[in-house]
């Protein structure tokens, strides 16, 4: 019996998901999804990446086993505190554990970009391999109206809608997910229109397959992994963007622990107690750090102009 034909059992599972010669589709793919996991292990940075990335995840599922307070607990007696035992990371100025406030903002913070790229990913997936593969004035007229919002700062046009809605974190997802998927938009296109006229696109066309059917089943599939890569390098914009809201009170409204809002009100006695603005703002650094670093070591590994394994 041959070893391509052998369970994993037999052989080995490294030797199965390494095998030149896969004996199914299924295998195929876990084997390049192992290929890819390797060849991402071995950045070190990515790997830092992805540890903050699944540490902010890890507060934020668990936050209220973690913090040792009551996020929104106001204890003027304990007001302003350096870091101790008992506040690791100092109080604000109401008397608020600052780490407690930090550990439960780490939820609002995922809320956000998981919110954001659920909304702005898909519009800009749909947009670009439509326009890409239609081409003519389908084309024009999609890309027209992407080169409009592009033609705005994210921060400015972020600001100019959450004014119009009101302020609020869901405005202000709403806000940022409208300006951030004309970027996904124009890598998609560009993928389909690389992609559209390849031969086996033209024997789907030929056994009667529709172009709806076209674009959802063999073109967005290829585009997917240049615009995971583009969404998780685009993590830290969006978490910077909803600081800025944050911070100018059209974000998150308080008491909600928003780090961009907890640099607002920390900038009130920034001179005297800079550990209040100081650690929301580092928390934002880190974060942010993380998920570009988590975002290039997916391009290395995803994007087939790296020599990625997509």
């Amino acid at each position: 019996m041959s070893s391509e034909t052998q369970s994993p059992e037999t052989i080995g599972l490294r030797a199965w998901l390494l095998s030149s010669s896969p004996a199914s589709r299924g295998q195929a793919r876990v084997g390049r999804a192992y290929v890819g996991w390797l060849a991402f292990r071995s950045n070190h940075l990515a790997m830092l990446g992805l540890g903050i990335v699944l540490l902010l995840i890890i507060l934020a599922i668990f936050a209220p086993v973690i913090a040792p307070y009551d996020p929104n607990a106001q204890v003027l007696a304990d007001r302003l505190q350096f870091f101790s035992a008992q506040h690791w990371f100092g109080t604000d100025e109401l008397g608020r554990d600052i780490f407690s406030r930090i550990v439960h903002g780490s939820r609002l913070t995922l809320y956000i970009v998981v919110l954001v790229a659920i909304i702005a990913a898909p519009i800009g997936l749909a947009v670009g391999t439509t326009a890409g593969y239609l081409g003519g004035w389908t084309d024009t007229v999609l890309m027209r109206m992407t080169d409009i919002f592009l033609a705005f700062p994210k921060l400015v046009l972020a600001l100019a809608l959450v004014a119009a809605l009101g302020p609020g974190i869901e405005n202000a997802i709403i806000a940022i997910a409208v300006t951030s998927w004309p970027p996904y938009a124009r890598i998609a296109r560009a993928e389909t229109i690389t992609i559209r006229n390849s031969d086996f696109i033209s024997a789907v066309r030929l056994q009667g397959a529709g172009r709806m059917r076209i674009i959802w089943s063999h073109i967005v599939p290829l585009c997917t992994s240049s615009l995971i890569v583009r969404v998780t390098l685009d993590m830290a914009g969006i978490i910077l963007i909803a600081a800025g809201l944050g911070f100018l009170g059209l974000g998150a409204q308080p008491p909600l622990p928003e780090w961009g809002a907890m640099i607002s009100s920390g900038r009130k006695v920034l001179p005297t107690y800079w550990w209040v603005a100081t650690v929301p703002g580092v928390a934002i650094f880190i974060v942010s750090l993380g998920f570009n670093l988590l975002g290039d070591g997916l391009r290395d590994v995803l994007d087939p102009k790296t020599g990625g394994q997509g």
